[in-house]
């Protein structure tokens, strides 16, 4: 029986020996908000597979019945986090019932992979302000790309063109597709004014995380004034990160 379970304790061992774990999260994540995580075990041994592998981040898991030699396979495991802020993911758990189901045997793997939670977006009603600190005014034409505004130029078709926009006359002269490029419409740009928000800090925080995903969407540059800052009015995806990172480290630790 001893020699028994040394052998257990040998196979169980080497299974999950040599392994290396990467993992890639979301460029977005929200607190309280569940993400799907990309978890990527490489099992680096030269002879043996990895058997019955199951991965733990953090509380949650993913399982993998067989890993070959000098291969590597993904799992995908859901996660979510409480509050904003960074946080910290220090190592991965690889465990394993192989060979004789005996004893659940488990390995760290250290990852140190640093994340940005932003607060949780939370539907609101409240004063902003814009630039002028006047009410939203009408529209304007941006000479951007879009598909609501004023004809910039005509390009060739690209398949992933919607078929109305196609400019029939100008693809009949040459005979080929033809697609209208068009400018985009947009409203007055945001200021969303944190102090004008009446509420706790948290629920401040997530009423503007909910303004900014829904002016991003509608294309309406934005911008925001906190009691030490204000960053200018602008729409791009890294803007969008750069102050959706502000709230979240609003009153925090910024390292």
């Amino acid at each position: 029986m001893l020699s028994f379970m040394g052998i257990s304790g040998v196979l169980g061992k080497i299974n999950l020996s040599n392994l290396e774990i990467d993992i890639k999260l979301p460029r977005e994540i929200y607190a309280k908000e569940e993400i799907p995580v990309k978890v990527t075990i490489k099992n680096k041994k030269k002879f043996l597979p990895s058997f019955l592998l199951r991965v733990r981040v953090l509380d949650k898991t993913g399982s993998l019945i067989f890993l070959d030699k000098n291969s590597s396979k993904t799992v995908y495991i859901n996660l979510s986090f409480e509050e904003r802020g960074y946080f910290l993911i220090k190592e991965v758990f690889v465990c394993s019932i192989f060979p004789f189901n005996f004893f659940i045997r488990c390995k760290p793997y250290k990852i140190n992979k640093k994340v940005l939670i932003f607060p949780k977006p939370r539907a609101c009603n409240q004063i902003i302000s814009d630039t002028t600190g006047k009410k939203r005014l009408g529209k304007y034409i941006q000479n951007k790309k879009g598909y609501t505004g004023e004809l910039l130029y005509i390009r060739d078709y690209n398949y992933a063109d919607p078929i109305k926009y196609i400019h029939w006359k100008a693809s009949a002269k040459v005979d080929t597709l033809k697609t209208k490029e068009l400018s985009t419409n947009t409203s007055e740009p945001i200021i969303i004014n944190l102090d004008k928000i009446n509420t706790d800090i948290e629920r401040k925080l997530s009423c503007a995380v909910f303004l900014i995903l829904n002016l991003y969407k509608k294309n309406i540059p934005f911008g925001l004034k906190t009691k030490n800052k204000i960053i200018k009015p602008s729409l791009s995806p890294k803007h969008k990160i750069k102050i959706l990172k502000e709230l979240a480290l609003y009153g925090k630790d910024k390292n």
